[in-house]
């Protein structure tokens, strides 16, 4: 039998995206020919599944499990190309398999997380639903008060922290990033680039034209603590009830927010433009070919 080598190994995973053990078992039943290992994995489901790896999965859904004593919970984002296959029981199913797993592992790690069944069972549904899944990614808050909240529609799902308070505080201030979306739990934690990026944003608006330096930097001043203001979680209105500060709530309830994490189906993923007529169009070219 002819040895397989770690070369051969990964030139046929780069050609079929399919895993290191499945790619060796299939060079070692195929002896070691690397067209014949193929032929074989286009037989099998495996590889159908991996030719689809290059398709954009920007859909889906996210979700969150969070443990009876509110001390800690994961939020999970497993993504599909197309709505309607998002709200497809089996894939549902699958999502909460995933979600079980990284709460029972504390897993973060989505390849560890993958590895063994949950792999075998995503394969096994792409090769049902015929699009691409993935889980893109998962996240654990533990410690203090942990509470989450999935929107309706499975798009957004958040967890907030908190010291102090209890699991009803949590998730009220988990509906309000929700809907509101901070970028940071207070004004100082927002990144000095941020910061940086838009006072310059600021500074090229037309009414800071022919403005002296001095009063130009006043102006930016306070469009600065207006901008940390809307976008910090304490500073802005709490949704439920805008007469107070989400801030004002959590202290009142002798509380305080640590973090929050939030997911949103898709976001940062550049979805794939398809042109349709123009894919057919080179498929009657090619089949004529």
């Amino acid at each position: 039998m002819a040895a397989i080598s770690a070369s051969m190994v990964k030139e046929l995973r780069e050609r079929t995206s399919l895993g290191m053990m499945e790619c060796k078992k299939a060079l070692t039943e195929a002896g070691g020919d690397i067209e014949k290992a193929i032929e074989d994995l286009r037989k099998a489901s495996g590889l159908k599944a991996a030719k689809k790896a290059d398709r954009t999965a920007a859909d889906g859904v996210v979700t969150v499990k969070t443990a009876d004593d509110n001390s800690y919970a994961v939020v999970v984002e497993v993504n599909s190309e197309t709505d309607f296959v998002a709200r497809d029981t089996g894939f549902l199913d699958f999502v909460g398999q995933v979600a079980d797993k990284a709460f029972a592992d504390k897993q973060t790690d989505v390849a560890a997380l993958m590895a063994g069944d949950l792999e075998s069972a995503r394969e096994a549904l792409v090769q049902k639903i015929g699009e691409n899944i993935s889980v893109r990614r998962v996240n654990l808050v533990e410690g203090g008060v942990v509470g989450g909240y999935v929107h309706s529609n499975n798009r957004i799902a958040v967890v907030v922290q908190l010291q102090g308070g209890n699991e009803e505080l949590a998730r009220d201030v988990a509906m309000h990033v929700a809907a509101v979306s901070p970028q940071v739990v207070k004004p100082e934690d927002m990144p000095q680039d941020v910061v940086e990026k838009e006072k310059e944003i600021i500074k090229a608006q037309p009414d800071m034209e022919g403005k002296p330096a001095e009063i130009v930097d006043k102006m930016i001043g306070g469009r600065i603590k207006k901008f940390l203001k809307e976008n910090s979680l304490i500073e802005q209105p709490f949704v439920k009830n805008p007469e107070i500060s989400v801030g004002q709530l959590v202290k009142d309830a002798g509380a305080s927010v640590e973090s929050f994490i939030r997911f949103e189906v898709g976001e940062g993923i550049e979805k794939e433009s398809v042109d349709f007529a123009a894919e057919v169009a080179a498929q009657v070219q090619a089949s004529k070919g």
